[in-house]
């Protein structure tokens, strides 16, 4: 019998998501759990879940020129959400444990996944993919406009992929990033 306390995931990880360790991590769940989530709660006119967001926020780091540890970082943004869901940012402001929890695990999962020397300069070109994807996401699945200026985005916002094939395609590219992992510049990002 599974404890209440604890999440069991696709493929059979049990553990407290409060008190995760780089142990209980597993790249297949989290491209399994992004590739079932939707965004914005599943208030789009079609299905569009995380890991096609996070994907293509991926893609558009990489069409703006960054390198591969942008695009990996990109990639796995949203990755804690795999593990414990989301809020949306209007119920967020009023939860900051779960924020706090969401940190601590995502700072896991780059550790184990990615790196463990994230720079200012690389979270900001993140965020600012990720609030760009927002917006066009919002346009494009919802007719609304979440910003007064359309912000700047070089990629067509693909959602016609089944779930498996957005999990595939995810491992697919987590995987060629990280076997350049070893091989990529440690010093600031470059763009």
């Amino acid at each position: 019998m599974i404890d209440k306390n604890c999440i069991s995931t696709f493929y059979r990880h049990t553990f407290d998501p409060t008190k995760a360790s780089a142990d209980d991590l597993c790249m297949e769940d989290i491209a399994h759990a992004l590739s079932m989530l939707t965004r914005a709660n599943g208030h789009f006119r079609e299905f569009y879940s995380v890991a096609r967001h996070s994907l293509n926020c991926a893609y558009e780091a990489k069409a703006r020129g960054y390198g591969e540890r942008v695009q990996l970082f990109a990639l796995l943004h949203d990755s804690a959400e795999s593990y414990i869901g989301d809020l949306t940012r209007p119920l967020r402001r009023h939860i900051p444990a779960f924020s706090q929890i969401e940190r601590r695990l995502q700072t896991l999962i780059f550790e184990k996944f990615a790196t463990t020397d994230v720079t200012p300069a690389e979270i900001e070109a993140v965020k600012a993919i990720d609030d760009s994807l927002l917006y066009h996401e919002f346009r494009q699945f919802h007719g609304e406009a979440l910003f007064p200026e359309p912000p700047e985005l070089h990629i067509s916002i693909e959602s016609d992929k089944t779930p498996a094939q957005t999990e595939a395609e995810y491992l697919a590219l987590y995987a060629e990033l990280k076997d350049h992992l070893a091989e990529l510049d440690t010093t600031p990002m470059k763009n």
